[in-house]
């Protein structure tokens, strides 16, 4: 097999979320010889009618044997030959997250189209996987799930917990990352908060009126730069509302930190037991949580090193080899004929 297999990306907004591409660059840098990699940026950012209607058809008239769509584009499948293609489904919380009118249109263009124009889909947990099924209705067996994986770059460790101070490190700032529950969690704590991402009037309000020591770095940060905060900090702090995934929990695993979570949608399947799962509707849950691991020094010592283990089923090779074998699957099926 020589497969040539496009894969499909978005065009970057100026501070957007790298996570995605940085997981398929390291995908693309360990995929066997015999898959032709060509990567094709979108030439428009996807916002409006006619922007994404001018994406879909550029994609069209660019496609390989293999069309990978690697996620936030899905209505690109809309002109893609369908035998070909495969979706990659990174959560479903434009949908879950939105009412009315908004919501059916999301439906339709963001997943029931483009799952129905794809061959294979892959969702990257088992609770992305349910939550398709329930917006689309599709076949089970269409959807296949292949983690994220861990970040090659970020290595172990360990350094000595701030027990008198720890310092709180909250990866995003989006609303699904539940930061208002988190500040009234820890009031009182002496604690410091370390935010990455843009911040709010409102939240900067909250954050003084709880007297909340914080940092906060609202620029583009390198890989170099989120692994040095990843090392700076003693709890990584993810009590997330919804996530497709959830990379910072491995990210917290691997550089060898006390993870705080949620435990709903994909947040439990990830860390396992490797991670404090909170109730992240409930702000008194999200405190006991984060007083678990400041004052029980045992139990937060073995999470971590159960952490270690985790990161292993995220590995770089693993997720590269499942992809490997869906673009040799997809391109026999269309070469056999």
């Amino acid at each position: 097999m020589k497969a040539r297999v496009v894969f499909f990306q978005r065009k970057q907004r100026p501070l957007g979320n790298f996570s995605v591409e940085i997981y398929f660059d390291q995908i693309r840098d360990n995929l066997p010889d015999e898959v032709l990699v060509e990567t094709l940026i979108m030439p428009y950012e996807s916002s409006g009618v006619f922007k994404r209607i001018a994406n879909a058809l550029y994609c069209a008239f660019h496609q390989g044997d293999v069309n990978h769509i690697t996620g936030d584009i899905h209505y690109v499948a809309t002109f893609l030959k369908k035998s070909k293609t495969i979706l990659t489904v990174l959560d479903c919380g434009i949908v879950l997250d939105s009412i009315g009118l908004r919501r059916k249109i999301l439906e339709w263009f963001w997943f029931k189209i483009p799952v129905n124009r794809s061959q294979i889909v892959t969702g990257i947990s088992n609770a992305t996987k349910q939550d398709t099924l329930k917006i689309t209705g599709c076949n089970p067996s269409k959807i296949r799930v292949i983690y994220f994986l861990s970040n090659i770059k970020f290595k172990k460790h360990p350094s000595k917990f701030n027990k008198q101070e720890p310092n709180l490190l909250q990866i995003g700032t989006a609303p699904n990352k539940n930061i208002p529950r988190l500040i009234e969690a820890i009031k009182g704590i002496s604690c410091t908060l370390t935010i990455v991402g843009k911040v709010n009037e409102e939240l900067r309000e909250m954050l003084s009126r709880n007297q909340i020591n914080h940092t906060i770095f609202d620029v583009r940060l390198s890989d170099e730069e989120i692994e040095e905060l990843y090392r700076k900090c003693d709890i990584v702090a993810f009590a997330s509302t919804l996530e497709g995934f959830g990379m910072p929990i491995i990210e917290g695993n691997t550089i060898g930190r006390a993870v705080l979570t949620s435990n709903v949608t994909s947040m439990p399947e990830v860390a396992l037991d490797c991670a404090v799962l909170v109730d992240p509707f409930n702000v008194e849950d999200i405190r006991k949580g984060v007083l678990k691991i400041i004052n029980e020094d045992d139990f937060r010592n073995e999470m971590i090193e159960r952490g270690y283990s985790n990161v292993d089923r995220f590995k770089v090779e693993t997720i590269a080899a499942e992809y490997a074998q869906l673009y040799r699957e997809l391109y026999e099926f269309n070469n056999n004929k």
